[in-house]
């Protein structure tokens, strides 16, 4: 059931371009959230996020990525975001559980997004923390990560594209994945008749877990094995900014044998309230 009484407003963040992190405390944990505009680009920044919290011990953290290109990604993204909160508020103090409210959000973001009736579309990530123990949902190519503090990976969800597709099939590696022609192509978006809803399994957070949610302007410039070392130790917000600093660099400068895939970069990391932040 969801508790009638939220512990905090909703933050949701559209278009923004943010320089430093914002710390915020929620679900018995802390939450870094960055999200900044592609360098040196003058159109909106697609990518929206949100934090939304539902009592004192549950919450739900989401970042959209939006397609198409200009304000059509802009919406979609946005569209999206709201139609999730929609269904998240409108279960409050009803015996509906989280998880189908979620479900329910994505089912109104697909039908939203397509409703624009421009052919735009958007990635969903979202990721529920109920009294320490997490769970994924996903459509597009916008990563979640769960890793622990030794650097063990828990959970990472697999991108729904062909490229996505070959890694998880062992037809492609790491390397070959960064650089292959078709890595921007998405095959399950919001805004699709076909959208399909990835759920991944409870995960019961450790103190030095993180959760790391990320549209794909951080795997399309730096591997795993960076993003895993970085996001792993450290304060939360110290972390967040490094990961944006070497995607940005990544971005910025391109070097022969190295990714380099400027856009739109969005980042949520989650911890339990015991660990060092």
């Amino acid at each position: 059931m969801i508790d009638c009484e939220s512990a905090d407003q909703a933050r949701l963040y559209f278009d923004e371009d943010m320089s430093e992190p914002a710390l915020i405390p929620i679900a018995g944990g802390i939450s870094c959230l960055l999200t900044s505009r592609c360098p040196d680009k003058e159109t909106p920044n697609e990518d929206a996020a949100a934090l939304i919290p539902v009592d004192g011990r549950s919450a739900v953290l989401v970042v959209a990525d939006g397609l198409g290109g200009g304000a059509a990604g802009e919406h979609a993204s946005r569209k999206a975001i709201e139609s999730l909160k929609l269904a998240i508020d409108d279960a409050r103090g009803t015996e509906t559980l989280l998880r189908t409210a979620i479900i329910s959000g994505f089912e109104l973001a697909n039908q939203a997004v397509q409703d624009l009736g421009v052919g735009a579309a958007t990635t969903l990530a979202v990721v529920e923390v109920v009294d320490g123990v997490v769970r994924s949902y996903h459509v597009g190519d916008s990563t979640v990560l769960v890793v622990g503090g030794l650097g063990k990976i828990k959970q990472q969800t697999v991108s729904h594209s062909p490229v996505g597709y070959g890694v998880e099939a062992g037809l492609l590696d790491e390397a070959e994945a960064m650089h292959h022609e078709e890595r921007h192509i998405v095959s399950n978006v919001i805004g699709s008749p076909e959208m399909h809803i990835a759920v991944g399994p409870p995960i019961a957070l450790s103190p030095r877990d993180s959760v790391l949610l990320a549209s794909d302007g951080l795997c399309d410039n730096l591997d795993w094995d960076s993003i895993i070392h970085i996001i792993r130790k450290g304060r939360l917000s110290q972390s967040i900014m490094a990961l944006a600093k070497a995607s940005t660099d990544r971005m910025n400068h391109h070097t022969e044998g190295q990714p380099s895939k400027p856009d739109d970069l969005t980042l949520i990391a989650f911890r339990l309230s015991r660990s060092r932040h």
